[in-house]
């Protein structure tokens, strides 16, 4: 199973690039679970490195070749993991400049975790009012657990109304390799007589299919 995170950081090191990191390894060991078996080829792409391809992109109208290969990587993926920045209470520029040179019909099904780091947590909400509408529009799956990480989030362990950063990651990324499995076996499943192949699963079913 291909397993991609896209990464909108812009410092290097970055707290963006490390969420991403953390998503992908919570994902990533409950793929590979023995209940699960799915071995996993995962992979992180810096939005930093294709600024300036994407910038070129989107006033040409032709990614290069660099540009071209991480967004086949995106598209083709199982299960795809988007982290931000927070700038001005919403998604980086970067960030969105990248999807917008993706086909807008690339990400529909795509099982895809939202997340975004800031440096305080009254940005929190821009999970709900920016990325998941975004992807939403873009027709892809998006799991229920968000995971949003301020500064006062990295090493600390949440308060009595709130889970800390790590069990927030774990359930993300156990929801997500939920729905990946899920709709491999789908595609796996040969087509049969009567099936309506244009079928969509409702989302309570997905949600439901990820409980014990």
């Amino acid at each position: 199973m291909k397993l991609v995170a896209v990464s909108a950081g812009l410092s290097q090191p970055s707290s963006t690039r490390l969420l991403a990191d953390r998503l992908v390894q919570a994902t990533r060991a409950r793929l590979e679970e023995p209940a699960a078996g799915a071995p996993v080829e995962a992979r992180v792409i810096e939005l930093r490195d294709l600024a300036g391809d994407i910038a070129n992109a989107l006033v040409t109208g032709f990614p290069n070749t660099r540009l071209r290969e991480a967004v086949d990587a995106v598209t083709g993926a199982d299960g795809l993991v988007a982290v931000t920045p927070v700038f001005t209470a919403s998604y980086s520029g970067l960030f969105k400049s990248f999807v917008d040179v993706l086909d807008p019909d690339a990400l529909a099904g795509v099982p895809v975790l939202v997340a975004a780091t800031g440096g305080t947590a009254r940005h929190s909400l821009v999970l709900e009012h920016a990325m998941r509408p975004l992807f939403a529009y873009l027709r892809a799956v998006v799991v229920p657990t968000a995971v949003y990480a301020a500064s006062e989030d990295w090493g600390g362990g949440g308060d009595a109304f709130t889970e800390g950063l790590a069990e927030r990651v774990g359930r993300a990324g156990a929801e997500l390799a939920g729905l990946m499995t899920g709709q491999a076996a789908t595609r796996r499943r040969p087509a049969e007589p009567g099936d309506d192949v244009d079928a969509v699963v409702p989302f309570e079913e997905q949600l439901a299919a990820l409980r014990p």
